[in-house]
């Protein structure tokens, strides 16, 4: 267990980074999905070191579409063509006894051949190379994003996902301090990672999630099912989201 209790949420504010600075990108367009599960199904498929973050008992998985646009190494500008794909993340909700309060990726599925082959080399995440498309029209005021996914490699291959999501209005800044559950899955500073046998954190920064009310108007999804978590995909999400927009910056691994 932690040395410390830990604040029933995080605090919305970066801490700054330390080090060298590895990378830095857009995260556009993002819908946050999520579903309260028991911890206990969420601990197997942590690193050690790392356990279940927990908000009145429960934790969240995350399904989350987005667009990642401008990625560069360091400081370096964006890399033409490789630094922008899509990408649809299962992402878990961690903590470890450090005080630090991050996430788990389950899979992740990007649109880039080269950016799975590095990702999964040199960090030990667990990408896919899958074949993405959006698309986005207007109705009614809104926006609506479609997101479709299908897994090419490496395996299970042919798994789908489809994820039509409305944008609606930005929370207000009282709205957005009640939302407990937002702030507990956005405000989120860092990645545990298993990898070469040992765990290692990833700090990164971001400016305070500019949240914004969204409405799933169709979900059809394997990738929960294919991640470990069959089932939640056949009820609603339990908390829903959007944001347009964060830069993020990483800094280097460090070991737990």
């Amino acid at each position: 267990m932690p040395v410390a209790p830990f604040p029933r949420v995080p605090p919305a504010d970066a801490p700054a980074l330390t080090g060298i600075q590895l990378m830095h990108q857009h995260w556009d367009d993002l819908a946050f999905l999520h579903w309260a599960v028991d911890p206990a199904v969420v601990a197997p498929h942590l690193p050690p070191g790392a356990e279940p973050d927990v908000l009145d008992g429960v934790t969240y998985v995350g399904l989350i579409p987005f667009t990642l646009r401008g990625a560069g190494p360091g400081t370096l500008p964006a890399v033409p063509y490789v630094g922008t794909f899509l990408e649809t993340n299962v992402r878990l909700y961690s903590r470890d006894e450090k005080g630090r309060r991050g996430v788990v990726f389950a899979s992740l599925d990007a649109s880039r051949l080269a950016v799975v082959l590095g990702a999964r080399t040199v960090f030990g995440l667990p990408y896919r190379f899958s074949a993405m498309r959006r698309a986005v029209r207007e109705r009614d005021g809104y926006r609506e994003f479609a997101w479709t996914a299908r897994t090419r490699w490496p395996g299970p291959a042919g798994v789908r996902s489809r994820i039509v999501v409305r944008e609606e209005e930005a929370m207000s800044p009282a709205e957005l301090d009640a939302d407990e559950v937002g702030r507990f899955v956005s405000a989120r500073f860092g990645l545990h990672v298993e990898h070469l046998g040992r765990t290692w954190w990833i700090a990164n920064e971001h400016e305070v999630w500019p949240l914004r009310r969204a409405r799933v108007l169709a979900l059809d999804d394997g990738f929960l099912g294919a991640a470990g978590f069959a089932g939640l995909a056949d009820r609603a999400p339990d908390h829903v989201s959007f944001a347009r927009r964060v830069t993020t910056r990483f800094s280097v691994p460090v070991l737990l």
